[in-house]
């Protein structure tokens, strides 16, 4: 059975509540609290009155963006609303697979909770509605600059409102008329700022922003006990990991992740050099950069997800219109910014790791490529696929140049500062697939790695912790020991599976 979730003014969603949302495991419900229906319905009556004492109110009573100054009648204040998700219905590229698109939804509606964007109870009932309908609008990935907000992406939501544009229903692509019509579902005819209410923020770029953050969050955990299965197979000394060293530069973060390698480690005794390469005894140093971010970018997409970004926000106290920027989605970018930098550096300490193992002249002593073949002439292990690792690590590494460095002048010179925080997102999510990338293949040799060991008899295997050996024998069982050369593109597609699903233990950092 699912949990159930309250959207109101007082309720704050987190990033693990919209993820649940999106994915079937909770169920968002509107507050019948009186006095919250009662603020959202006192501002959205301000903006029904604007017609009748011609106040001049941007994107009202007004065009848009640089047109501001174009004046708008009140008979046309509705007509104005359809044509706002009309014009900006040019997205390309890929679509966002439904499962972002309900969480962009959801992230909507937490934004519109708050009663100080002047929409109507009734829009937020409709959009909770098609989620649990699953009629999902069909948005594409591209043409958002991330202020004012995320306008292209989200006008797909208001279309759909309106009955246009597509819609993803029991496994097909609909015109939403279609699927209006075939469930007797009335379009919505929006009020004088609901389209901008809907299309002004910063829902998708917070959307993907939850998504990337759970990943990071399960990848800087299975890189500590990656990190243990590369140690155990090179036999590193442990002492490396010892938390005397962590209490004398006391990052939290650091120091779990050395706790995990500790613990994952075990009692094995060591035969290596006194002191191995950074990569392994530097570990807990570069995953705890990634740790100890986690807690304040969590912070920035959570105040980012309940916050009210659309534009003008209303008093609901007073009445009064505060032309605002709130739409600017300055403070995600920084975070998608950093994450994926953080995590790509966790592709590089990978990468380096398996250039250590791989290698005859480093690995101490076990075989050439970590093959597993009793005929070393012919066969060649993991020789390929290192090579592999080091392109999808180059390719991460190289989508960490900051997006919030490539603001543009756009529309007229109005939006002339704009966050570009939907593309560091995007990014960031990229980044996140490449680095699950070398973590399949990095646990795949790794534990091959510690296999070896014991079939040398230098590693009792019983002495290894059970959590160890779970974990090396789930990644075995998915791939296969690689005693002859074979393909093995299944095998780390079968991983990546596993890891997509946060199948292997792992302790939270957050």
């Amino acid at each position: 059975m699912s949990k159930t979730l309250q959207l109101s003014d007082k309720v704050n969603l987190t990033i693990a509540d919209v993820i649940d949302i999106a994915e079937g495991k909770a169920t968002l419900v509107l507050s019948d609290n009186t006095a919250w229906s009662a603020l959202i319905d006192k501002t959205s009556d301000v903006v029904s009155q604007l017609h009748k004492n011609h106040r001049k109110i941007y994107g009202i009573t007004t065009g848009f963006g640089d047109s501001v100054d174009v004046e708008v009648p009140s008979e046309k204040m509705v007509e104005l609303q359809y044509n706002l998700a009309r014009f900006h219905g040019c997205g390309l590229g890929k679509f966002f697979d439904q499962l972002t698109a309900r969480a962009i939804m959801v992230c909507r509606l937490a934004s519109l909770k708050s009663g100080y964007s002047g929409i109507r109870l009734s829009i937020l009932q409709r959009i909770k509605d098609l989620i649990d309908k699953d009629i999902i609008p069909v948005i594409p990935e591209e043409g958002s600059v991330g202020a004012s907000g995320d306008l292209t992406p989200l006008s797909y939501i208001a279309a759909v409102l309106y009955g246009e544009r597509n819609v993803f229903y029991k496994g097909e692509i609909r015109s939403a008329e279609s699927v209006y019509k075939e469930l007797g579902i009335d379009p919505v005819i929006p009020g004088p700022k609901e389209t901008l209410c809907i299309m002004n923020g910063t829902s998708v770029m917070t959307a993907i922003a939850c998504f990337a953050f759970k990943r990071a969050h399960y990848l800087c955990s299975l890189a500590s006990r990656i990190t243990a299965l590369a140690s155990l197979a090179l036999k590193a000394d442990s002492g490396h990991f010892d938390d005397r060293i962590f209490a004398a530069k006391p990052f939290a973060g650091q120091r779990k992740a050395a706790q995990i390698i500790r613990e994952d480690y075990g009692d094995v005794n060591h035969s290596y050099r006194i002191q191995a390469p950074y990569s392994i005894r530097c570990a807990p140093h570069a995953i705890g950069v990634l740790a100890d971010s986690l807690p304040w970018i969590k912070e920035f997409i959570e105040t980012e997800l309940n916050s009210t970004n659309d534009n003008p926000l209303i008093d609901p106290e007073t009445g009064d219109f505060l032309h605002s920027g709130n739409f600017y989605g300055g403070h995600i970018a920084f975070a998608m910014d950093s994450l994926k930098t953080a995590v790509a550096n966790i592709a590089d300490l990978l990468d380096r790791q398996f250039a250590l193992l791989a290698n005859y002249k480093t690995n101490n002593n076990l075989p050439k490529n970590l093959t597993g073949a009793d005929d070393k002439s012919i066969n060649h292990g993991f020789k390929a696929v290192q090579i592999a690792v080091s392109a999808w690590t180059a390719e991460a590494l190289q989508k960490t140049m900051p997006l919030t460095s490539f603001s543009r002048s756009t529309e007229c010179h109005n939006q002339d500062k704009v966050s570009m925080g939907t593309i560091a997102a995007r990014d960031c999510i990229r980044v996140i697939e490449l680095v699950e990338q070398v973590c399949a293949a990095s646990l795949f040799a790794f534990a091959q790695g510690v296999e070896l060991r014991v079939k040398l008899n230098e590693i009792d295997e019983q002495s290894l912790p059970a959590q160890t050996r779970r974990l090396k024998e789930q990644i075995l069982e998915t791939a296969g020991f690689l005693s002859q050369d074979r393909p093995v593109d299944r095998s780390l597609k079968n991983i990546i599976q596993e890891i997509a699903f946060q199948k292997y233990e792992v302790k939270p950092f957050v």
